[in-house]
This record gives C-alpha cells, structure tokens and sequence, in this order.
C-alpha cells in the first residue's frame, strides 16, 4: 500500500518549490471556473503589468517627520542613524564573578590561584577603582572594570568567597568582558535609512541614546462606498439593499498594507454629494479608494462626477476578476485615486494587485509587491483567455518532502467572499492560458501568516 504523504497549511513566506510526483490525501478535485464579468472579448484590454506600472509612478511619499522612538516602531528610518556613544559605552563584565589581570590567574588551570577579594562594583557604579597585580574584585553583570582588570573570572569557576577567592580554572584576556565599542562604535550606523523600524531597532536607538528618529509615516488612504444599495452593519437591509462590505474589508486591507486608515463609508450615488465628499478627503490622502465607482452605469455616473477634480482613467485591465476599474491624479496635489468594482471580492483582488503595491511604495519600501512562488496545483483550473486569472487557493506544504502544493479553494463567480476568507494565497493564471491541469506548477502569491 503506498502511503500518502502528510499535508499542513503553509504558515511561513515558503520558497520556491520543487515538482516530485507527489499526490495528497484527502483532496477533491475542482475546477475553478473564470468569473461572471460580462462577455467583453470584443474590448482592448490594458495589460495587469502596465496598470501596475501606471499606479506605481504616482506613489508620492508622505515627508519624513521625527517621533520618539516608543512611537516609531513599524515605520521606515528616513535617516542614517550615527551612533555618537559606544555601545557598550566602557569595559564591563558579561557575568557575576570577579575582575582580575589575567596573567594572575593563569596557573590555575593547573592548580587553584588564591587572590584576595578587595572590594565590589555593583552594575550602575559610577565609583572608579584601579585593581593591583595579585587582586580580585567582586562583580555583578554590567558592572564597571577596575583599571588594569582584563578578564571576570565566573562566580562558578571559584568557591565564591567574599574575603579571599580560590579560583579554580583560567580565562584568558577579555574573557566574559564585553568591550567598550564591541557592539556599536561611535561613527557606526545603527539603523539605515530605509530600515523597518521593529523592536530590535528600537531597542538600538535607546541604547545610542536616540530619544526620537526621523521616519516616513505611513500614507493616509481614505476609502469611500458608493452605491444607493448599501447600509451599513448595524441596520438591517430591506429588499434589493446589502451590507456595505467593502469599506470594512478595504480598510482593513489597506492598515495591512501599512496605511494610516480613514473608512468613510457609504456615501450615496449622488453626483454632488460624491464630489464633494471625495474632494474633501483628497485634502487629507496620499491615496483615495472609491469602491462601487468602476463598471456599468454607476461607474461612469461616478466617473462624471469625480471629472472635474482632474483626469480619471476608466479603463479594462487584462485581468480577473475586477478588469473594470479606474485610475488617476485628482486635486491639486494630484492624489492618486482607485475607482475599483463594488463587488467585494473583486474589489478586495483589485486592491491586493494594484492598491497594495501603491501603498507599500508611498511607505518607501523597498519592494512593494508580496512574495511570488511556485507550488505544484493539487486541482485543475480554468480561466479566461486573454486576462491573467487571480484565483483564491490554499497555500499546504509536504511534511513528507517540503514541496509546496497549492489547493484552489471555491467555486465559479467572483462574488463568493467566503473562500477568500478561507484562502492564504491568490494563484496566478497566465493571460495566454485557459486551463491548468492538475500537477502542473503555478505562480502563487503568498497572502499572510496564519497565526
């Protein structure tokens, strides 16, 4: 009987994959379907890549400002951070035991050394003491050495006496010494420019005595709903009215993406009332998201609408779902701004692909786009011709091997939120393909960390 290999649902970023034959347990094939946009083979399509490169040349990053450093912490250092104190700042001991010369104690690794105890430096003392040859100095972790001290013999390498110490075995020079400059020297850079600031770095700016840093903060991003149809969670919809869905699940994405997040909300299909509720945030964004403003007559109603605030570009993107969608620079200060579908799944795909990236780039990071890997399709899939497919998957490694697999999760249409709920991973299908039999390797773009 062959044995199957064991499963589990990927939890870390995963690297590229290898293609074993290799077949799971208990895994159903499925075919995920294209979605159920409108037939539009007769439309131009822009290509996924040049939209992505159209909305990248607007990222503007916010200007850096300086913070405490307990306010820092998940930021972008937007200085070279110099170290003007030695860290540590002078010699000190790496353990509890006693300073000494280390030629005094270097026979006792051969026979016990018996040195008098002269005195004791606390961690904190700021009390200088000069050590003589054939003398011991009682230490406690992080205390100051005494002049001419060269090593700390351990607490454990001695009987422990307080008057007159028997050491019982040698160090060598700098032994359990931590030197002055040994970690970070005065002219080294402790945090660089363009760094994520996490607790490590925070824990260094403290200790080079850093109060506060310079930092890019995090791009303000407004999300608004449109649309008549919408109430919001805590009332109940009437007939032909659903929940508003995407400016909560937008906004939550969009603080993923490391934005500082204002959900506007519903605001209703009237052209006046849009305009000027956009025009206001556009005073206040970096980046502005307008849900329900792409596709039908609602998208060119808003599209009309929001004109005269500057060029919008209400195109198809070669992609699904979501290939309605819109892009420009409105207001004076030009705000990038997304008019992307009110369905909530394609809008929550449409963001991942081209308003994430966006984000990440106003944060200054280095590479804005997530992680893309190869895994081994566990299902077959289908997709349509011409667009490059975004399907939601779930992202399993073989304990057996460390291949990654990757199972297509959910059924045709792009409304079905539940599955993108369920996935960790969108799985990429190229523009040229229409199916991808099971066992064949796709691009997997790895979504988040399962805690």
């Amino acid at each position: 009987m062959t044995e199957t290999p064991e499963t589990t649902a990927a939890d870390v970023t995963p690297p590229e994959a290898a293609s074993p034959n290799v077949t799971p347990p208990n895994v159903t094939p499925l075919t995920v379907a294209p979605t159920d946009e409108a037939d539009d083979s007769n439309a131009e399509f822009r290509s996924v890549d040049a939209q992505i490169a159209l909305t990248l040349d607007a990222a503007v990053r916010p200007q850096p400002v300086r913070v405490a450093i307990s306010e820092a912490q998940g930021l972008l250092c937007a200085e070279e951070v110099v170290a003007e104190h030695a860290l540590p700042g002078f010699d000190q001991a790496a353990v509890d035991g006693y300073a000494v010369r280390s030629v005094d104690v270097r026979a006792a690794g051969e026979e016990p050394v018996q040195l008098p105890v002269v005195g004791e430096i606390p961690a904190g003392s700021r009390q200088p003491r000069r050590l003589q040859p054939g003398q011991a100095v009682r230490v406690d972790t992080g205390a100051p050495l005494p002049t001419l001290a060269d090593a700390v013999i351990p607490t454990a390498y001695t009987d422990g006496h307080q008057a007159k110490v028997t050491v019982h075995r040698s160090v060598p020079s700098a032994g359990y010494v931590r030197r002055a400059g040994e970690d970070v020297q005065i002219g080294d850079v402790a945090v660089r420019k363009g760094d994520t600031i996490g607790s490590a770095q925070v824990g260094l700016l403290a200790a080079v005595g850093r109060a506060k840093v310079l930092v890019y903060p995090r791009p303000r991003v407004s999300i608004v709903s449109v649309g008549d149809e919408l109430v919001d969670v805590d009332r109940t919809p009437s007939v032909g009215q659903v929940y508003d869905v995407n400016s909560y699940a937008l906004a939550a994405a969009a603080r993923d993406a490391g934005a500082e997040v204002s959900r506007v909300g519903i605001v209703p299909g009237d052209p006046k009332r849009l305009r000027e509720v956009v025009e206001g945030r556009l005073l206040m964004s970096e980046i502005v998201v307008v849900a329900g403003g792409a596709g039908g007559t609602s998208g060119d109603e808003v599209h009309a609408a929001l004109s005269d605030l500057g060029h919008i570009d209400l195109t198809r993107v070669a992609m699904h779902p979501g290939s309605v969608q819109g892009f420009g620079r409105l207001g004076p200060d030009s705000v990038p701004t997304f008019l992307i579908p009110g369905n909530p799944m394609s809008a929550l795909v449409v963001f991942e692909v081209l308003v994430r990236p966006l984000i990440r780039a106003a944060r200054g990071t280095r590479n804005p786009h997530r992680r893309v890997v190869g895994a081994r399709l566990l299902s077959p899939v289908t997709s349509t011709k011409g667009r490059r497919g975004y399907l939601r998957g779930q992202l399993l490694r073989d304990e057996a091997n460390g291949e990654y697999l990757v199972q297509p999760l959910g059924t045709s249409g792009a409304h079905l939120l539940a599955s993108l709920a369920e996935a960790n991973c969108l799985i990429t299908v190229d523009e040229d393909l229409t199916e991808v039999a099971a066992g064949e390797q796709v691009k997997v773009t790895f979504l988040a960390q399962r805690a």
